[in-house]
């Protein structure tokens, strides 16, 4: 049995309507889905070491072709970035725990990727979107 895959908008750098909240200093993406206040998310997002690691993964990302993913591994989790069509892009990630791919041309994600710069520096504001995401992973159960 195949489940359901829901789709969120695609995201565009020129939208009228917020959709970045901002992005914290562990890189994780914070995204309001359909512009909802209400439905805010953190998805991991791309961290490097090095700038040569960051041009080999923006090259990964530009010769993406549709039906093509790329898996970037994080510490505790992978981002997986899907090439939809020539100029769309998926995140996969769960809203409330259901399995979502959030859209986005390839400018828009282009950008948040040139955010795991290692001499890129978030705003002030968003120093407090990675508290709420530390404070968050202090909630959940501890495995036994």
């Amino acid at each position: 049995m195949m489940h359901g895959l829901s789709l969120a908008p695609r995201y565009r750098l020129d939208d009228v309507d917020p959709w970045l909240l901002g992005i914290d200093p562990s890189r994780h993406y914070w995204l309001q889905v359909n512009g909802d206040p209400e439905q805010r998310v953190a998805i991991p997002g791309v961290c490097v070491q090095s700038i040569s690691e960051l041009r080999e993964i923006m090259a990964a990302v530009r010769s993406l072709q549709p039906g093509q993913q790329l898996q970037i591994q994080r510490a505790a989790t992978c981002l997986e970035i899907h090439c939809v069509a020539e100029n769309l892009l998926a995140i996969a990630h769960a809203v409330d725990g259901a399995p979502v791919w959030h859209l986005f041309d390839r400018e828009t994600l282009e950008s948040l990727v040139m955010s795991a710069h290692p001499h890129w520096q978030c705003r002030l504001e968003d120093v407090e979107l990675g508290r709420q995401q530390l404070w968050r992973s202090f909630q959940l159960p501890v495995a036994a």
